[in-house]
This record gives C-alpha cells, structure tokens and sequence, in this order.
C-alpha cells in the first residue's frame, strides 16, 4: 500500500508505533481510503477492519483504521 503523504516528521500514520485519529475523505476501491491528518497531509489507510463513511473519524495504526472514533 503506498501513501499519497510524505512522512516529514517523528511519527506518521504508515510507520508508527501509536494509533492516530485521521478524518476520511474519500472511500476507494478494496477497502482503501485517503485520510487527512491533523498534521495537513493526505495518506491512504485500510479501511477493511472498520465501517466507516466519509467524513467519520477513524483510529489507525500502522496504515490500518483500527476503529471508527465517535465525535462529540
């Protein structure tokens, strides 16, 4: 899986060792999708293991949305 973003920092939500929050923007085909981050990037994610929607924050790890957050 490859990621539209490029990882500039400490942490990003391919390679880390942490669960991010991230925002879907766009569902794609084989349960992919592309994600904002807080950080201003775009990176695509797995979706298979979650239900999800655009516009639904999900948590990732490792470049794989691990739950579906609910929002306030």
């Amino acid at each position: 899986m490859s990621t539209a973003g490029h990882c500039g920092g400490e942490v990003c939500i391919t390679c880390s060792d942490q669960a991010v929050p991230v925002r879907i923007t766009e569902l794609l085909p084989d349960e992919l999708a592309t994600v904002s981050t807080e950080a201003g990037t775009v990176e695509e994610i797995s979706v298979a293991l979650v239900d999800a929607s655009v516009g639904d924050v999900v948590l990732v790890h490792a470049g794989e949305a691990i739950a579906r957050l609910d929002e306030p």
